[in-house]
């Protein structure tokens, strides 16, 4: 059985809660065990626990769920771009999978909620890349 680690964005819970679920159905479909969560404030905030779980021998792949939704300013793109940069980093880093379940930039919240199945996409993305570098 592979063991995930799991980091949730709290911001946009209404969008981050179902993908929360999504990932843990998808998980037990694919033979996969979650064996840690932890929940950040944002997906800003995401990297750092990345790599707190990344660290732990008993994960082999790290799962991040958020959603960044579009402001008055391009807020949002940099938000985005420094979670996506910061969690590839980690995962060069531990050498472990890290995969980006984070919705947006660039969308409301109601095209976010559109796409709560990033949560699964994630997960067996996860398994996936476990599987490949075996």
């Amino acid at each position: 059985m592979i063991q995930l680690g799991l980091v949730v964005a709290q911001f946009n819970e209404s969008v981050t809660g179902p993908m929360e679920e999504r990932a843990r159905e998808a998980a037990t479909e694919h033979d996969a065990e979650v064996v840690e969560t932890i929940h950040v404030p944002g997906s800003y905030d995401t990297p750092l626990a990345a790599d707190r779980l990344a660290r732990r021998k008993d994960v082999a792949a790290v799962v991040v769920l958020g959603a960044v939704v579009t402001g008055d300013t391009d807020h949002d793109r940099v938000i985005a771009d420094a979670a996506a940069q910061g969690l590839t980093q980690v995962s060069l880093d531990r050498d472990k999978p890290v995969t980006f379940g984070v919705s947006g930039p660039g969308m409301s919240g109601a095209e976010a909620r559109e796409r709560i199945d990033k949560g699964a996409e994630a997960v067996y993305a996860a398994v996936e890349m476990v599987d490949a570098l075996a």
